[in-house]
């Protein structure tokens, strides 16, 4: 299997947020996500069937819940309960924002 790198094969147009799955099983998936000053629409929450733990690699970021919001700096991580409210309120605009979102039961 070849070697892969969470900071190779961005495009220079980050327009579009950047989903990408690495990994995924029945029971788990982890995805690596890129924005650049990508935000959640203000109406929008995502509402998941399953938990997520997400790690902030590169980049910044702010997570809000309905109770609480959570600024992201690299290295900070935060787990989200499934059916947990929670929607992205900012991403870094003058630079590549790198999470690696793990999806699990």
């Amino acid at each position: 299997m070849e070697n892969q790198n969470l900071f190779s094969s961005i495009p220079p147009d980050l327009s579009t947020e950047i989903f990408q799955t690495i990994i995924s099983s029945a029971e788990i998936s982890i995805e690596r996500i890129v924005s650049k000053g990508h935000k959640s629409d203000r109406d929008f929450w995502y509402d998941q069937d399953r938990h997520e733990w997400v790690l902030l690699v590169k980049g910044a970021a702010r997570l809000e819940f309905t109770d609480r919001t959570v600024n992201l700096q690299p290295g900070d991580y935060v787990n989200i309960l499934a059916h947990e409210r929670h929607r992205v309120d900012w991403t870094a605009p003058d630079e590549e924002t790198i999470w690696l979102a793990i999806f699990y039961r």
